[in-house]
């Protein structure tokens, strides 16, 4: 057992659990890549909530300052020439970078000269990181906690400056090996990734935004395409406590052979799946109650919800002021937005909600 691995040699409850976290990611995985063919034209208004909360939350995390309601005004008038403060230089550094990722995962390999030239764009316009960005440390850091009344706390030291490029080439080439072989979950093996980054902390400054947007690239690479349509940095922004807690768990005993990431791996499978729960939440919502049915339409919604299954002739009585050709394209608008389903044809033809 290679030491990558051993880190993941956890008792047999543990092993229980993280099974049980993978089926429930999975099983939705499948349910949301349907979902997503349809090209519904809510998933773009999801993903651009989802894009503000990421940026927002990340460069929070990091000590940034500027709320999503300033975010969104920012990137809807974006004149690079006028990022003067650093906080806005790296909200459009990230939002340039998750755009990358976004429209380019299936291509952009996980290997060092990619890492570098993600970490160059995320601090392109970061007049203070020109000299290091897109270059591996030279002197040593620690990850830091900053907190929003400005305190800050060492969570823990990280690898020496010489020691780095050897460690990122090891971590790369096991995470792409196990990733390839199907031999570690690709869940097990980007989770590894994302503590193994953090702990060898490669870049001088970066590490915890470019390790959020690799996590992303990394579960859309392997078909977790629902991450874009809600946000994991958000959900880190709020349990910030914790997710420094369970990496600090992890590191008290680095480079020994009792270090484990079992706390850390279900942390990491535990907010995915409140991610989940989340996105049904929102998406539900938008299905339902979004601006992209009308008042006529939330009705008529709301009675076949309640009467299902129902046909055409049930709503004709329940809407007797809306004639039959209207409440037939309202039923055609409706299933194209995949807000119901239709079984059966003609007469015969009943209407339900459509299941997320």
């Amino acid at each position: 057992m290679d030491k990558l691995q051993a880190k993941l040699d956890f008792d047999f409850i543990t092993n229980q659990s993280v099974l049980r976290h993978i089926s429930n990611i999975d099983s939705f995985k499948g349910k949301w890549n349907i979902v997503e063919q349809t090209a519904n034209s809510y998933l773009k208004e999801l993903r651009n909530i989802a894009t503000v909360e990421s940026i927002g939350s990340s460069t929070r995390i990091e000590g940034a300052k500027l709320s999503n309601p300033e975010i969104e005004i920012l990137l809807k008038q974006i004149k690079i020439s006028e990022l003067k403060t650093r906080d806005e230089q790296e909200v459009v550094g990230y939002y340039d970078v998750l755009e990358i990722i976004y429209e380019n995962y299936n291509e952009i390999k996980l290997s060092q000269n990619y890492i570098l030239e993600l970490h160059n764009k995320l601090l392109i316009y970061s007049a203070k990181d020109v000299r290091h960005r897109g270059k591996y440390k030279s002197l040593s850091n620690e990850v830091v906690a900053k907190y929003p009344n400005g305190t800050q706390k060492v969570i823990f030291k990280t690898t020496e400056p010489h020691l780095v490029q050897k460690e990122m080439m090891e971590l790369i080439r096991w995470t792409n090996k196990q990733l390839k072989s199907g031999s570690i979950h690709p869940l097990i093996a980007i989770a590894l990734f994302v503590y193994e980054f953090l702990s060898i902390h490669p870049f001088q400054d970066g590490n915890g935004r470019l390790s959020r947007l690799v996590t992303t690239l990394l579960l859309l690479k392997y078909g977790y395409h629902f991450i874009q349509y809600v946000s994991f940095e958000n959900l880190i922004e709020q349990k910030k406590k914790n997710y420094y807690k369970v990496l600090m768990d992890g590191q008290k005993k680095r480079n020994t052979k009792k270090e484990k990431v079992d706390k850390w791996i279900l942390f990491f499978l535990s907010s995915i799946e409140e991610l989940i729960q989340r996105l049904e939440q929102k998406y539900n919502v938008y299905k339902s109650k979004s601006g992209y049915l009308n008042e006529r339409q939330n009705k008529i919604f709301d009675f076949i919800k309640e009467n299902q299954p129902i046909k055409l002739g049930d709503l004709n009585k329940a809407f007797p002021n809306v004639s039959i050709n209207t409440l037939k394209k309202d039923l055609q608008y409706m299933k194209a937005e995949q807000v119901i389903q239709a079984i059966g044809k003609n007469r015969g033809t009943v209407y339900h909600i459509l299941d997320s």
